[in-house]
């Protein structure tokens, strides 16, 4: 447990930022959190009861080590509401409810078809949470925040997808007016690539995963799927970008896709030669029976020579286009999550063999290339740690209680 003080100078540590610390395990107990945030006795105690009141933390005796008296132990309380995630992707949407420990109550997956508006998907989101929350003996009232992704770029502020060629006739639908026949808490929506980077970042020391990235890391979080994408995180937080447009990998022009038509209307685009939906296409014209980027991956698994070569091309393909940013920017290591990472070793291999010949020795000397933890749900845990952070951030915390 760290024993650190708080630095000499700077505003006093609040009631959410102790939080903060009791749900990342630096400091479970009185003494450890005024050793680390420099609080006095009473002030400590002072946050704590306004925590307590609120329903937040829970207090428990600990056996001591030297045999003396007991500590209390300070815990999140994870029953004091609910959070859910909602991850929307071109072919498959997957829905979970959560405790606010993360803890995953119930969770579906729901196959749709390509194509669907809002106006389609939507209630079925909804009907599907209601029940999950009906089944659970709980209501919308319980739920505290509600986080969602959506492929390409999004307006967090108006709640709209902004740019998403992968999901026709969703730019800008206000999405709150149908999350609000489920639930009044407020809805966080962000891009599929930003909340899978989130997926893989480490938040407690009792996670149920060892994390990809470690505290203060600097890396390159890949979407390697229908789309391509890449979160790009540096000192251990997400980088957005002005217009939280950060991370398009897939619509990067490149001399092998020279003339070829993308599906965001543009021509030349990455996503031409390496992406699901164009390797799913080249096959079909060539009478191989693929629907999905899936069945391709699945095919390439079971051993399938040219499934495997397809693949392998595309992580060429990407690790050319990734290797300027990898010069750049130098991360410790590049992630790999998406549909292409159920054929890591196919994929990855194709990818190292591009990023190492086009990048620098010194940025790829302790270049590391991994799959993404999670594998599949990568974009649903990211959800609900968005909407964990949306809730239990310090400054949430802080205007909650200042709203009681």
């Amino acid at each position: 447990m760290p024993t650190a003080t708080a630095p000499p100078s700077g505003s006093p540590a609040t009631a959410g930022e102790l939080l903060a610390h009791i749900r990342s395990g630096r400091a479970t107990t009185r003494g450890a959190l005024g050793r680390l945030t420099g609080l006095s006795r009473t002030a400590v105690n002072a946050r704590l009861a306004a925590l307590a009141d609120a329903g937040l933390v829970l207090e428990g005796d600990e056996e001591s080590a030297t045999g003396g008296r007991p500590a209390t132990t300070l815990v999140l309380n994870g029953d004091a509401g609910l959070v859910l995630g909602v991850a929307v992707g071109r072919s498959r949407s997957q829905l979970a409810v959560c405790d606010l420990r993360g803890n995953e109550l119930a969770a579906v997956s729901v196959d749709q078809e390509t194509g669907q508006g809002p106006d389609v998907l939507m209630p079925v989101v909804v009907a599907h949470l209601a029940r999950m929350l009906g089944e659970l003996g709980r209501t919308g009232d319980d739920v505290r925040g509600v986080a969602m992704s959506l492929a390409g770029t999004v307006d967090p502020v108006a709640g709209t997808s902004v740019d998403s060629p992968a999901l026709t006739g969703w730019d800008g639908v206000a999405l709150r007016p149908y999350l609000a026949e489920v639930s009044a808490a407020p809805l966080v929506l962000d891009s599929d690539i930003n909340v899978m980077a989130l997926s893989q970042l480490p938040v407690s020391r009792t996670a149920d995963a060892e994390p990809s990235l470690h505290e203060d890391d600097d890396a390159l979080v890949l979407k390697a799927s229908t789309g391509i994408g890449v979160g790009l995180v540096a000192g251990g937080r997400l980088v957005r970008g002005h217009r939280d447009a950060a991370g398009q990998l897939g619509h990067v022009k490149v001399p092998a896709a020279a003339g070829l038509v993308c599906r965001c209307g543009e021509t030349g685009c990455l996503e031409t030669v390496a992406s699901g939906w164009a390797l799913v296409e080249r096959l079909r014209e060539a009478d191989v029976q693929v629907d999905h980027v899936r069945d391709l991956v699945a095919q390439a698994v079971r051993g399938d020579g040219r499934a495997r070569a397809v693949l392998r091309e595309s992580g060429r393909h990407v690790g050319e286009a990734l290797a300027a940013t990898v010069t750049v920017l130098n991360p410790r290591v590049v992630v790999v999550g998406g549909d292409m990472a159920g054929a890591f070793d196919t994929f990855s291999a194709g990818l190292r063999e591009a990023l190492f010949g086009a990048t620098t020795a010194l940025a790829g000397r302790d270049l590391q290339v991994v799959p993404a933890t999670y594998g599949d749900r990568a974009g649903l845990v990211g959800c609900i740690r968005l909407a964990l952070e949306s809730v239990l951030s310090p400054g949430a915390v802080d205007a909650a209680l200042a709203r009681r």
